[in-house]
């Protein structure tokens, strides 16, 4: 098939470079000239494991194609996929909607027989409606009477294995109205579903909806951990032990039921704050979903409180490492990350930061400004503890899971770790001499409670 993707973000990218892996013709269009000479280069402009080898096969089997006009890419398609943004957070919902019905404005001014749009957002419910009426005003504006359809296609997948998410879906949602559009949007994700993986077609506010609805539900789970952490730490119970109990239960299974320092990244955040947005749009309170979202919260501002405490208050002047910028592994996303709340919070009491990521040093540069004298930026892991008078994880790279024990404490003024995401046997670090903080452990403070602010 001839698609055109109107977008390169992050998403954008993804979509196209995948679609045009299953032999599909793909027309990936921004009108930033600098931008798609770039993408021609194999200039990236996001990070995804994998993401810059599948586009340079692809570019070079004459599959995939970037340009800046808008038109022709359009009239010489039969789906047209809108994506809308570059990461927006779910704060700027409200603009990315906007954005997208004003894309499909412009796609009404091009179009020339029927087509499918393709919505592959997180703009909130209705978004597609609007886009519909949009392009059908467009239609009526020129005195032209053309068929198309509008499709809700939410995507699943997760930074840092997104082009296997995308390659091999657990399912494939489809909300549309059109037996047309539901054909022809089978025919092509049918080879990402050559493992009886389900097509599911529903109406599309429950499509819209189904998004939102799946990240809060994770998100609730990692908060649901967290506040079980705070019972192991008070009752003496292991959080880790509990974990896998609960883990082994069919009825729950394993995984996002690691207690930490929060979720992080625009998605979750989008998927709860986004349901919780919508329920209120109909007078409805939505408790749990409110609930997860100060647990999340308070679980940073807790970590801060707690490294204040073993400082006794006094933060100016010391020089704490830091692993981990992003807000998960194998990505340089920093959006909402708690690394960056934590560090800016900490910067703020007059600490210097010696922080090391593998991917996301520019990203945090742009977040903290490139000449922040409160912060380095360390070469590699060790470099980063060099001095230091503790260590904060905030991230599982897997580099951090097993480090040469005796090299960091070496490197360590002081040999204390907090550790936001733990990863370390309590027991081993203390036989090593380290001091050592987790969660769900013997932090060296009781838990906040309320809404109690660091």
């Amino acid at each position: 098939m001839n698609i055109a993707v109107l977008g390169t973000d992050y998403i954008a990218l993804i979509t196209a470079a995948c679609l045009a892996d299953m032999g599909n013709e793909v027309i990936c269009v921004d009108r930033d000239e600098a931008l798609i000479d770039k993408l021609d280069n194999f200039r990236l402009p996001v990070y995804e494991p994998g993401l810059e080898d599948l586009i340079r096969r692809n570019c070079m089997g004459r599959r995939l194609f970037f340009s800046t006009n808008f038109r022709a890419a359009i009239q010489n398609s039969s789906i047209i996929y809108l994506v809308s943004g570059h990461g927006t957070s779910v704060r700027e919902s409200a603009a990315e909607a906007a954005a997208l019905v004003g894309l499909a404005r412009e796609v009404g001014h091009c179009l020339n027989d029927y087509k499918i749009m393709v919505n592959k957002s997180n703009a909130p419910v209705g978004t597609t409606a609007q886009i519909r009426a949009a392009v059908a005003q467009a239609l009526a504006d020129r005195g032209v009477s053309l068929l198309f359809d509008v499709v809700v296609d939410p995507e699943f997948i997760k930074q840092g294995t997104a082009i296997d998410d995308f390659m091999r879906p657990d399912r494939i949602v489809l909300g549309c109205e059109s037996p047309t559009a539901a054909e022809l949007m089978k025919e092509l994700y049918a080879p990402f579903v050559r493992t009886n993986r389900p097509i599911i077609v529903m109406d599309v506010v429950s499509a819209e909806l189904i998004k939102f609805a799946a990240n809060a539900f994770l998100a609730t789970k990692i908060s649901f951990m967290n506040e079980l952490a705070h019972i192991c730490a008070a009752l003496g119970a292991d959080v880790n032990l509990i974990r896998q109990g609960l883990g082994s239960d069919s009825r729950i299974g394993p995984l996002f039921l690691f207690p930490g320092l929060g979720y992080g990244g625009l998605r979750f955040s989008q998927g709860i704050q986004g349901l919780i947005q919508t329920a209120k749009t109909v007078a409805y309170t939505p408790r749990l979903l409110e609930a997860t979202e100060a647990i999340n919260r308070e679980q940073r501002r807790y970590f801060l409180h707690c490294i204040k405490n073993h400082f006794q208050g006094q933060l100016a002047g010391r020089v704490l490492g830091a692993w981990g910028l992003s807000f998960k592994p194998w990505t340089d996303d920093v959006r909402e990350a708690p690394a960056l709340e934590i560090i800016s919070a900490l910067v703020q009491a007059g600490a210097h930061i010696k922080a090391y990521d593998p991917q996301a040093v520019h990203a945090a540069q742009q977040f903290f400004g490139p000449t922040n004298p409160a912060i380095t930026y360390a070469a590699d892991m060790y470099e980063a503890a060099e001095g230091a008078e503790a260590l904060l994880i905030h991230t599982d790279w897997t580099m951090f899971r097993t480090p040469d024990l005796e090299r960091l404490r070496a490197r360590l003024r002081d040999p204390v770790i907090f550790d936001g995401r733990n990863l370390y046997n309590p027991k081993k670090l203390a036989e090593r001499g380290f001091v050592y903080y987790y969660i769900g452990g013997r932090m060296p403070c009781a838990p906040l409670t309320g809404t109690t602010s660091s």
